[in-house]
């Protein structure tokens, strides 16, 4: 995974199936997920079985929306816990605002971003990202986060070293609008369910997510970190399918036809490679 969350820590020793608490966030996008009709309800019922597993998981760490944009672009090709360090870094110097970082000189900003990795690049980028946000914005998120989000996420996509991975994780993370992120996590689990093809385009996940989801901003963002939890611990290159809380919902369940027909999507039979399950 190269961008977003896919790098976010592990976080094991969660609420299982049947232990999780309901939350007003968690009732309202419950609420959002019974009023919806969707071309293939194979999405929601998954969404339903990962959060019964893992449970919320209060994504993203961050005190500010100037912090997520930040940690979105540091976590580019790294491990969560060196863009923690880096954000630390800049927090002890007083810096994480857009005018001290814009302000700030380039080396000296690369210096302190450099447990994120590649930070000559990284730190190019975030002055890209400054550069953007002060000539066209006076500085102000309030004033970018004012555009629509289709023109939001196009003015994103100008800004050197922003791909739609980043650009949709500070839209949804930052902005709290309902684009929904995908990475590889998300491709490597729902086409090995057979909902997408192994080939489909970033735009073609995320299209199939927004035709079969309510655009909820809160759904989508918890829904995201349940996939990278999953992919990080459990449907890894390597799926550990006996584990995975999709199969464990269909034991018990005697047929590969019902078991389609009660989640209706092929979760009996995981298209993983070296799946030990032994499906193919």
């Amino acid at each position: 995974m190269s961008q977003g969350l896919s790098s976010c820590p592990s976080l094991r020793g969660v609420p299982r199936s049947g232990t999780t608490k309901q939350t007003p966030r968690s009732k309202e996008i419950a609420s959002s997920l019974t009023s919806f009709a969707p071309r293939n309800d194979a999405l929601t019922n998954i969404y339903s079985i990962l959060y019964r597993h893992f449970g919320p998981r209060h994504w993203w760490p961050a005190d500010t929306k100037f912090e997520v944009i930040i940690g979105a672009i540091l976590t580019q090709n790294t491990a969560w816990v060196n863009v923690e360090r880096a954000i630390e870094n800049l927090k002890k110097e007083h810096l994480l605002s857009p005018k001290k970082l814009y302000n700030l000189d380039n080396k000296k900003l690369a210096e302190l971003i450099r447990p994120s990795g590649y930070y000559n690049i990284k730190a190019k980028r975030v002055k890209a990202f400054l550069k953007f946000l002060f000539e066209y914005h006076n500085g102000s998120l309030k004033k970018l986060f004012a555009n629509n989000l289709p023109d939001l996420r196009d003015q994103l996509l100008t800004v050197n070293g922003i791909g739609p991975e980043t650009a949709d994780s500070i839209i949804l993370y930052a902005a709290g609008k309902p684009t929904f992120v995908v990475d590889a996590y998300t491709k490597r689990i729902f086409s090995r369910q057979g909902l997408i093809s192994v080939s489909a385009t970033y735009e073609e996940t995320k299209k199939f997510f927004a035709d079969n989801l309510p655009r909820s901003a809160k759904l989508f963002n918890e829904y995201h970190v349940l996939i990278v939890e999953l992919g990080k611990n459990i449907c890894k290159t390597k799926p550990e399918c006996d584990v995975c809380p999709i199969n464990a919902s269909l034991r018990g369940v005697p047929t590969k036809s019902a078991r389609r027909s009660k989640l209706r999507f092929k979760c009996g039979d995981c298209f993983a490679p070296r799946c030990a399950r032994g499906s193919q």
